[in-house]
């Protein structure tokens, strides 16, 4: 069933792959490799493409009007090219409208490889996507200060524990925006973990530049259900606010555990309380005012 034609969405997190492309390597969805977290649940992902087309048809009739594609190729030994080949996914489709790629901000070619992204009109944004305690490293720091340089927004995974760690890092680069993925990564749905969690969120969200975006919650709670998820969506728009809330669906990867009309019927049901203003700005208008789509 499709949603209603007053309904417009960005996708603020979505990957798209060629498993047959020549330099781009996807190490987290190969089709005979474990997932570092996920475990054996990925390999079907690495069985088959998801295009922009493959997108376009899948997201259309449940109101996707855009969408922010975070970096996919992992392991891939030159990172803009998977700008490269995004861009040309945008030229032909439309999709993604902007592309958050990777660029590792300890390195010494940083700045370079960031302005080799910049050659690409719909680019907009990094993630580091490093383990461990990285964030208070010096030359992490004076990597990510680049993103401030080039007026990128910086997408950041962080879970409850390094909360006051990206809180650091905001009040460092106030005029940076940090986007938080995947709500702050909850890991368990007990009544105990929630509190920590919440009070991590809390924690972060005192800085204005950070953003929530609210996606993933099925990655650590495959058999999720409305009732489930319910709670942390709900407080992140209370610490948060609906002007600091973005929405988005991880897709494919969530596509391991429910359907994309499930996930936006989800979220709109959970969200069917707030004002038409409200739930624009977390729909759609802050994702396309962060990103500049």
């Amino acid at each position: 069933m499709s949603q209603s034609n007053d309904f417009l969405f960005a996708d603020a997190h979505v990957h798209f792959y060629d498993m047959s492309h020549p330099t781009l390597h996807y190490g987290h969805w190969q089709p005979d490799q474990d997932h570092p977290v996920l475990g054996s649940q990925t390999r079907k992902l690495g069985q088959k493409n998801f295009l922009a087309e493959d997108f376009v048809k899948l997201a259309k009739p449940h109101g996707i009007v855009k969408a922010v594609h975070v970096q996919a190729a992992i392991g891939s030994e030159d990172p803009v090219d998977e700008t490269k080949w995004l861009q040309s996914a945008h030229d032909r489709t439309g999709f993604p409208s902007a592309i958050v790629g990777y660029t590792d901000l300890r390195g010494q070619d940083a700045h370079t490889q960031i302005e080799r992204h910049l050659e690409y009109a719909s680019f907009r944004g990094i993630r580091d996507f490093s383990y461990g305690d990285y964030l208070t490293s010096p030359d992490f720091i004076r990597g990510y200060s680049l993103i401030s340089k080039y007026n990128l927004v910086a997408s950041i995974a962080a879970e409850t524990q390094d909360m006051g760690k990206v809180l650091d890092l905001a009040k460092l680069y106030p005029y940076t925006t940090i986007v938080l993925d995947h709500a702050g990564l909850p890991q368990e749905r007990t009544a105990e973990y929630f509190l920590l969690w919440k009070s991590g969120m809390s924690l972060v969200a005192k800085a204005q530049n950070v953003i929530c975006k609210i996606s993933g919650l099925g990655m650590a709670d495959n058999n999720w259900s409305v009732d489930s998820i319910r709670p942390y969506v709900e407080t992140c728009i209370e610490i948060f606010g609906s002007d600091r809330c973005i929405f988005a669906t991880n897709w494919p990867i969530d596509s391991l555990w429910s359907s994309y009309e499930d996930v936006i019927r989800s979220y709109r049901e959970i969200t069917k309380h707030y004002s038409v203003s409200e739930k624009h700005a977390m729909f759609i208008g802050n994702t396309e005012n962060i990103y500049k789509i």
